[in-house]
């Protein structure tokens, strides 16, 4: 390599561009420096950077409301959800005074007070020596009463409130109870729900054109686990796992099952992902294409000799995918649904479209240096976000003109050169995932974001903040199954008090009928 010249021998113009072109590399430099920084602070458990601010594109493409400006809305009437009581008032007044009917005065209110009930069971001797006890109340497990049950997996759940203070409250209120007390109501038998939280997960996947699905850092054990979020309008779910690869996703996109199977859908995943034709052939002309577990599966790949191939791609691991696909798919789960994420590449199964949002954000994060680079910037913000706007206006009224337009344009906007280097680079490579971006095109229903699976797994994120993570295997199925539930619930219209009320036995609470079969319901075509 030749030695450089000398700076001071350089006409302005070089030196000009050899200043703006080593920026861009500090740049990229310190944007690495940054990574490895807040990989290294997530791994010591020290807080990160701060998040930059988002940049506003999907609020300001919004329509504006039509409307009269400076008018102050005013609060709606106060509707009660719980049976009001009438309780009447009376007034001292002087004798003689004429009675002129009732003002109403409504007030809303809450009782909070611990309650102890000693039942007294009869006992009877039957003539044949057998004894019989009086069962006790419907929705009573061990010595705390479904009601009890009911405020602390609330508070747990949807107030994010810690055990040690959920403790304090309930000594308040007078319950003598310990600490390893309210973690067993928190955890000891909620097979129920767990199957319940399974039951969305199969209904929705049953019924979903799309999904966004997102993931996020949990606490498990001491060490770092992956929470993985997957969910639409109809319902949300959580997965703790320890790993976030492709197989990791695929199989909890599996439900449950255990089984993998080879098929048309399988095979096809497979060539997709540039397995040797010779394994696929193998397994395709082999009879057993069904295999009950991961066991049989394993003994199956090292019969064909697959698992001793050290090839890239891995065989084993592309082929297992392929074989996780094909049993959701003969489940009838994800039916030609789209997944949409944030082009993290463990997501990238089956119809799979792009986030926007994060898209956008690559160029908003940009570093910039000199003013044309900013003014390339903004260009090219301004020119997303007006396309990001007629890709809403699409999706309410799509049209094949419309749908040629857009693409033509996409072209002109992710193709031009700005000058700026380093977001010609960024453009190319979001051109790159053009058949992602613009799948809205082909599929109006599906969402340009993943703003839903974001604002799902904050409570997540909040409970990872207040808590110090879970212990047991137990803990993280309950943990994951409520907070799942409580989101499904709020997005169902349900209230999530009167859930666990119908499911826990609290007399008097309202009947709510299965997620799942909701789910189902919404989920039909109209």
């Amino acid at each position: 390599m030749a030695p450089p010249a000398d700076p001071s021998d350089l006409p302005r113009s070089e030196l000009e561009a050899e200043v703006t072109t080593l920026r861009a590399e500090v740049a990229e430099l310190k944007q690495l420096v940054a990574a490895l920084r807040d990989e290294n602070a997530r791994l010591k458990g020290l807080k990160p950077r701060p998040v930059i601010k988002p940049s506003g594109m999907e609020d300001a493409t919004e329509p504006k409301r039509r409307g009269q400006r400076g008018k102050r809305r005013r609060r709606g009437k106060v509707v009660p959800r719980v049976p009001v009581e009438t309780e009447v008032l009376r007034a001292e007044v002087p004798a003689g005074s004429q009675f002129k009917g009732y003002e109403p005065y409504q007030v809303q209110d809450l009782v909070i007070r611990g309650r102890v009930v000693r039942y007294r069971r009869e006992r009877w001797l039957t003539p044949d020596g057998t004894t019989i006890v009086a069962p006790l109340p419907a929705g009573i497990r061990g010595h705390f009463g479904p009601a009890l049950r009911r405020y602390v997996v609330m508070q747990h759940t949807q107030g994010q409130v810690t055990v040690e203070r959920l403790l304090a409250q309930l000594q308040a209120f007078g319950i003598s109870i310990s600490k390893r007390e309210v973690m067993r109501l928190l955890i000891d038998k909620q097979d129920d729900f767990r199957t319940e939280n399974q039951e969305v997960l199969q209904a929705g996947l049953q019924t979903a054109r799309w999904i966004t699905v997102d993931d996020t850092g949990a606490r498990h054990r001491g060490a770092t686990a992956v929470c993985t979020q997957i969910g639409n309008d109809n319902f949300a779910w959580f997965g703790t796992t320890g790993s976030k690869s492709r197989l990791n996703f695929l199989e909890l996109l599996r439900t449950g099952h255990t089984d993998y199977v080879i098929h048309d859908a399988a095979l096809e995943y497979m060539r997709e992902h540039d397995l040797s034709g010779t394994v696929i052939r193998q397994l395709e002309a082999h009879t057993q294409r069904q295999f009950a577990d991961q066991a049989a599966w394993q003994h199956h790949l090292e019969q064909l000799g697959i698992a001793a191939l050290q090839v890239t791609p891995d065989p084993t691991r592309v082929a297992t995918e392929g074989a996780l696909w094909g049993a959701i798919a003969a489940h009838g789960f994800l039916n030609e649904a789209v997944i949409v994420s944030d082009d993290a590449g463990q997501f990238n199964v089956g119809e799979h479209a792009l986030c926007w949002i994060h898209a956008e954000r690559l160029v908003h994060k940009l570093e910039t240096f000199t003013d044309r680079q900013r003014a390339a910037q903004q260009l090219v913000r301004g020119l997303i976000w007006w396309f990001y706007a007629d890709l809403k206006a699409y999706r309410l009224e799509p049209t094949p003109r419309r749908r040629s337009e857009l693409r033509a344009r996409f072209d002109r906007i992710f193709l031009r050169t700005t000058g700026f280097v380093t977001l010609d680079r960024l453009l190319q490579r979001l051109h790159a995932n053009k058949a992602e971006l613009l799948k809205v095109l082909d599929r109006p229903e599906i969402p340009l974001h993943t703003n839903g699976s974001e604002n799902d797994i904050r409570c997540q994120v909040t409970k990872r903040h207040v808590s110090g993570g879970t212990k047991t295997e137990l803990g993280r199925a309950c943990r994951d199954a409520f907070l799942g539930l409580g989101k499904t619930c709020r997005k169902l219209g349900i209230s999530f008090w009167n859930y666990l009320g119908a499911r826990l036995g609290v007399p008097d609470a309202p009947p709510v009928p299965r997620l799942a079969d909701v789910i189902r319901c919404r989920g039909q075509p109209a």
